[in-house]
């Protein structure tokens, strides 16, 4: 079940400053493609991390699309990014019809926003409000080790209604590459929020 998903309307990513930028470039890229709307909102650190991880300002050229791999006419139609703190955009409030939520890497600090209600940026904002609305979130965290806390934040955050979905790529789907690991992740993604795609070969398909 969907849990009362909108089947229509946007898919948000938050994006935090976790390792693991290249997983939200890509299911950024793949939305767009699909012609699914992508509602972005990245803290400042994620800011950082795809500067240090992809050598990409996330300011220089995002009207472009380069960014996430995209041509100019499909970012302008399909990606709209939103301000960390931007609590009078549409992803604050429940009555903006979404399928669904992706927070992309996902950091502790981030999971400890959310799973405490703390409300303190638009990525813990627009989490609680699927929370609240009974629609898909999906927190994608990557940190490891994980501490005591975080494992309470996650079991808290399960039992409130997200999916919790670890960044660890499987090896069964034929791997020739780093990227097929991406999309792997990326084809977990978008099962949780009901999307086809067919970036991974799944268990028993030749």
């Amino acid at each position: 079940s969907l849990r009362g998903c909108a089947m229509s309307g946007s898919v948000v990513v938050g994006i935090t400053g976790a390792s693991g930028a290249v997983y939200a470039r890509r299911l950024i890229q793949v939305l767009a493609q699909s012609s699914y709307s992508v509602d972005v909102v990245m803290s400042s650190a994620a800011r950082e991390v795809f500067l240090e991880e992809l050598g990409q300002d996330i300011d220089q050229p995002w009207e472009s699309g380069e960014l996430f791999g995209l041509d100019a006419a499909t970012m302008a139609e399909r990606v709209t990014r939103f301000g960390i703190n931007d609590f009078q955009s549409r992803i604050a409030s429940g009555s903006h019809l979404t399928r669904g939520m992706v927070v992309c890497p996902c950091s502790g600090t981030t999971l400890g926003g959310i799973a405490t209600g703390a409300g303190g940026n638009l990525i813990h904002r627009a989490a609680e409000v699927h929370l609240k609305q009974r629609r898909p979130l999906v927190l994608v965290p990557r940190e490891t080790p994980i501490s005591l806390i975080h494992i309470e934040n996650l079991r808290t955050l399960a039992i409130a209604g997200a999916t919790i979905l670890p960044a660890s790529p499987g090896w069964y789907h034929g791997v020739q590459s780093l990227s097929d690991l991406v999309d792997f992740m990326v084809a977990r993604i978008l099962d949780q929020l009901g999307i086809d795609n067919q970036l991974m070969r799944r268990w028993g398909e030749r």
